[in-house]
């Protein structure tokens, strides 16, 4: 019960601040000694972060029906890293960069990167320029995320305030992207869930959703008033600090 509540708590907050919720899981892992950390867990902690984007920007999501133009945006921009997640996953190309080393030196490099994009010009918004072209150039960098320790909403923000998008604009482009993102990863886990004939609804799993979901909407909510009023400074130093912890316990 307190490991659902530890690895929901995790996977609510690091999923949607630049931090990587996948370092911090395999984090988790790595130096813990959890028993729930089995696939069934894990897809359950994503579906609740699925859920409560979906949740939070309802409003947006029906407006899609309005505005097929986002929508293809949103769909086009997540693409490349749907696809080659997959092609990664399928050719277990993806464990290759899941380790300690690896984490630290993209937790650190990529930390710097989003302090220099976060001293970007502050006057883009989504409404009037988000386009195509932006779109794709932000897709592309999402790509990167699938690398622990790069953080797939570091990259999308650190994307777009290099396009001059707002904080605000940035983190609220970020969490649009997560919604494919974080659908497909939620169909293939439980495609493999059947596939493996380990379905099983357990409260335990019920719980990893529905305390996922709690963390991640809260998240939301309160990553959106922060980005309105502070820079992104306190998670650069975060990672830094984190980045520069780990690398120590990799080569000291």
């Amino acid at each position: 019960m307190i490991e659902i509540l530890i690895l929901s708590l995790v996977q609510g907050i690091t999923e949607f601040i630049p931090v990587s919720s996948s370092s911090h899981l395999i984090l988790i892992s790595e130096y813990s000694n959890f028993e729930n950390k089995k696939l069934e867990i894990d897809v359950g902690l994503h579906i609740g972060s699925f859920i409560a984007v979906i949740a939070f920007f309802r409003q947006d999501i029906f407006n899609f029906i309005k505005n097929k133009n986002l929508l293809l945006k949103v769909i086009f921009g997540s693409m490349p890293v749907i696809i080659t997640g997959f092609v990664l996953v399928k050719f277990n190309l993806i464990e290759i960069v899941r380790n300690i080393e690896v984490i630290g030196w993209m937790t650190l490099i990529f930390g710097i990167i989003l302090y220099v994009s976060d001293k970007n010009r502050n006057h883009k918004k989504i409404k009037t320029n988000f386009n195509f072209k932006n779109v794709a150039i932000i897709g592309f960098m999402q790509v990167l995320s699938l690398v622990p320790g790069v953080s797939r909403s570091g990259i999308c923000i650190t994307g777009a305030r290099f396009l001059s998008f707002s904080r605000f604009d940035s983190a609220k482009i970020s969490f649009l992207l997560s919604i494919p993102t974080l659908g497909a990863i939620s169909i293939y886990g439980l495609k493999n869930i059947i596939t493996a004939e380990s379905l099983d609804f357990s409260f335990l799993i019920f719980l990893s959703i529905s305390l996922s979901f709690i963390f991640s909407y809260i998240t939301i909510k309160f990553f959106l008033d922060y980005m309105q009023k502070f820079s992104l400074n306190l998670f650069v130093i975060y990672r830094l600090i984190l980045g520069t912890f780990l690398l120590s316990t990799v080569y000291l």
